[in-house]
C-alpha cells in the first residue's frame, strides 16, 4: 500500500515539475501560461487516472466482449451473462467438451439437449422415449442421459442428469443446474451464476 501511494506520489511531483518547469521557459503572456498550465494538468489527470484503473481495463475488455459477442463474463466465483437482444440469456457451455449453445430457463425442471447435440457431445441416452415433457411448444416425448461434464463459464458440474429430445432444435439449461449453484439471479441486464 505505502508503496503505490509513494508511485503516486512521485508521478504527480514529476507531472508538476514537468509543467512548471516548461513554463517557466516560456516568455509568454499570463493568459497563455495558464492555458497550457491547464492543458498539461489535464494531461496528467488523464494518465492518472489510467494507471490508477490499470488492473480493472481487463474486466472492461470483458464486459465489451460481453456485450459484442453474448459471451459469460468472469470474475472469481462469479459467471455473468449477458441479456440478449431478445430478451433472454443465452451462454455457450461445453458440455462432454463439446461447445453447446443453450437458452438459460428456470421454468425447465432439466437440462434437455436435442439428439444431435447428444450425439456429438457423447452423451449416454436411455434407448426408452416414455417420458412426456410440457415446453412452451407444446408437450414432447423426451429420453433421459447422462453427460459426465456441463461447464458453463467457470462453472463445471460432473454427472449431470439430461433430457433428450428427438427434433426439439433447442439446448436448455434447466433447473437442476441452477439449483446447484450457491446462488443465481437477474441483476439489470444480466444473470449472474454464483458457483
Amino acid at each position: 500500500m505505502t508503496n503505490d501511494l509513494m508511485l503516486g506520489g512521485v508521478y504527480i511531483l514529476m507531472a508538476i515539475m514537468l509543467v512548471l518547469g516548461s513554463l517557466m521557459t516560456r516568455r509568454e503572456p499570463a493568459a497563455k501560461l495558464v492555458t497550457v498550465a491547464l492543458a498539461w494538468i489535464a494531461i496528467f489527470a488523464a494518465g492518472f487516472v489510467l494507471f490508477t484503473f490499470r488492473d480493472d481495463f481487463g474486466w472492461v475488455t470483458q464486459r465489451l466482449q460481453a456485450e459484442a459477442l453474448g459471451t459469460p463474463v468472469q470474475q472469481g466465483r462469479e459467471t455473468r451473462i449477458p441479456m440478449a437482444i431478445d430478451g433472454h440469456f443465452w451462454v455457450e457451455g461445453r458440455l462432454n467438451g463439446e461447445k453447446v449453445k443453450f437458452l438459460v430457463d428456470s421454468g425447465a425442471t432439466m437440462t434437455t439437449i436435442d439428439r444431435d447435440t447428444a450425439l456429438r457431445a457423447g452423451v449416454a441416452v436411455s434407448p426408452r422415449r416414455d417420458q412426456f415433457v410440457r415446453t412452451g411448444n407444446g408437450i414432447i416425448r423426451v429420453s433421459t442421459g447422462r453427460a459426465a461434464e456441463l461447464v458453463v463459464g467457470g462453472i463445471a458440474r460432473q454427472d449431470v442428469g439430461l433430457q433428450v429430445a428427438d427434433h426439439d432444435d433447442l439446448n436448455v439449461l434447466g433447473m437442476n443446474f441452477l439449483s446447484s449453484l450457491r446462488s443465481w439471479g437477474v441483476q439489470g441486464r444480466w444473470l449472474v451464476l454464483v458457483a
